[in-house]
C-alpha cells in the first residue's frame, strides 16, 4: 500500500543557495528514490533543493521512519515494497542508493520492470556485476546511468582545463589523495555489504585518475590495509595506475591519515599544479621557448667536490595562486536532465563506468593485508 503525506502538487522544493525557493521546471525529472540513507538524503538535501531539474515523487526504504521523513520533505508517495514503487506510473527514473552489495540486483529489478535507472556508485562490487548491468540495459532497451557525480567537482574540472591549456607541458604524473583519521564502525567497514574505501571513495578517485591517464589503464597495482576501522574491509588504499599513454596516477585513500596531504598534484614537463583541500590552486611553470636545448656530456658536475648537478642556467619560473574557478562549470543533475529530456550525450559513458570497475577489480586482485 502506498502512502502520501502532504500535497504532491508543489511548485518548489526547498531553498536555493541564495535563500530563495527554487521553482521546479515544468518537465523536471520525476524520480523514485530507493534507499533513503546517507546517499539518498544527501541528494535530496544537498542537490535537489538547489536545482529545479529533479523532483522526488516516490520513495522506498526498509526503515519506515525514513520514508516518512522523505515524504515530509518532498511531499512524495512512499511505498511498503520496492516492487510496488517500480509500478508507479509517474516515474521517469529510479535511483538506486542502497548499500553497495544491493546495487546490481535492485538495478536489474528496476530495468526488468521497464524503468530507466541511475545507480549510486559503485555500480557493482566487481567487473562481472558491472557487465551484467550493462548487458541488461542493452538487452532491455533501458537507459542506465552511474552516479559518478564528482566528475563535475570544481578542482577536477579546473585541473583538466589547466592540463589542456598546456601551461604545465605534457602531463606525466598525477597524485590524488583523500583521507583523514576515522575509527568507522558502520556497514562501510564490512566486506559482505561492499564496504571498504576501494568501493567507497575509490570509484571517484579512479574515475579522475583514468581521465587523467588517457581513458584506459594499462597496468594496475594496489595494496589494501585495515588500520583504524572496525570490521574486515580495508580503510587504507594505495593504488597505482599506468595509462596506455604512459601517464602514472598515484592514488591514496585513507581513514588512518592523521596529517592530510594535498589532494591534487599534477606534474607536467614544464611545471606543476597543486590544489589544496580548500580548492586553492598553486601553479609553478616555465615557458620552454626561453630555454636552450640541453646536451648531455660525460663531464664531472661543476662546483667543489662535484656537488652541483644543475646545468647552471637560470629558469624563469612563473608562479600563480588563485581559487579554483574553471571556465566551464556544469552539474551532474543538469547533464542527466539534458540526457533524458533533450537526448544529449551524457558525459559519463557506460564504457567509462566499466573501465573504472575494471580497474577496481584489478586492484582487488593485487591486494594484501
Amino acid at each position: 500500500m502506498s502512502k502520501r503525506i502532504g500535497s504532491s502538487n508543489v511548485d518548489v522544493v526547498g531553498a536555493g543557495g541564495n535563500g530563495q525557493r527554487v521553482p521546479k521546471l515544468a518537465d523536471a525529472l520525476r524520480v523514485g528514490l530507493c534507499g533513503i540513507g546517507r546517499a539518498g538524503f544527501g541528494m535530496v538535501l544537498r542537490d535537489f533543493e538547489k536545482l529545479p531539474h529533479v523532483r522526488v515523487v516516490a520513495g522506498f526504504d526498509l526503515l519506515e521512519e525514513r520514508t516518512r521523513q522523505l515524504a515530509e520533505m518532498c511531499s512524495s508517495r512512499v511505498y511498503s515494497s520496492y516492487g510496488r514503487m517500480l509500478k508507479d506510473d509517474e516515474l521517469d527514473l529510479v535511483i538506486v542508493a542502497t548499500r553497495s552489495h544491493e546495487h546490481v540486483a535492485m538495478a536489474l529489478q528496476a530495468m526488468k520492470g521497464g524503468r530507466d535507472v541511475l545507480v549510486e556508485k559503485p555500480m557493482a562490487l566487481d567487473l562481472a556485476g558491472a557487465d551484467k548491468l550493462i548487458a541488461a540495459a542493452k538487452k532491455l532497451g533501458r537507459k542506465l546511468y552511474v552516479r559518478q557525480n564528482r566528475r563535475f567537482d570544481v578542482p577536477f574540472v579546473q585541473a583538466m582545463e589547466i592540463v589542456r591549456s598546456g601551461k604545465i607541458g605534457k602531463l606525466f604524473a598525477v597524485q590524488l589523495r583523500q583521507g583523514g583519521f576515522q575509527r568507522r564502525a558502520d556497514w562501510q567497514t564490512l566486506k559482505k555489504f561492499g564496504g571498504g574505501q576501494l568501493l567507497n571513495w575509490g570509484p571517484h578517485l579512479v574515475d579522475w585518475a583514468v581521465q587523467f591517464v588517457g581513458g584506459k589503464a594499462a597496468d594496475v597495482w594496489a595494496d589494501l590495509k585495515l588500520i583504524a576501522a572496525a570490521g574486515n574491509a580495508e580503510d587504507h588504499v594505495k593504488l597505482m595506475i599506468r595509462g596506455e599513454t604512459g601517464i602514472i596516477a598515484d592514488i591514496e585513500i585513507s581513514g588512518a591519515m592523521a596529517i592530510t596531504q594535498p589532494p591534487w598534484i599534477l606534474m607536467g614537463t614544464n611545471g606543476t599544479l597543486m590544489i589544496d583541500a580548500k580548492n586553492q590552486c598553486r601553479l609553478k611553470y616555465f615557458d620552454p621557448k626561453g630555454l636552450p636545448k640541453l646536451k648531455a656530456s660525460g663531464a664531472t658536475p661543476a662546483g667543489r667536490g662535484g656537488s652541483h648537478f644543475s646545468s647552471g642556467e637560470e629558469i624563469r619560473w612563473i608562479e600563480e595562486q588563485f581559487p579554483a574557478a574553471p571556465a566551464t562549470v556544469t552539474n551532474f543533475w543538469v547533464e542527466l536532465y539534458k540526457s533524458i529530456r533533450k537526448g544529449s550525450a551524457f558525459p559519463i559513458t557506460l564504457a567509462q563506468a566499466r573501465e573504472n570497475m575494471r580497474v577496481i577489480s584489478l586492484a582487488k586482485k593485487g591486494t594484501r593485508f
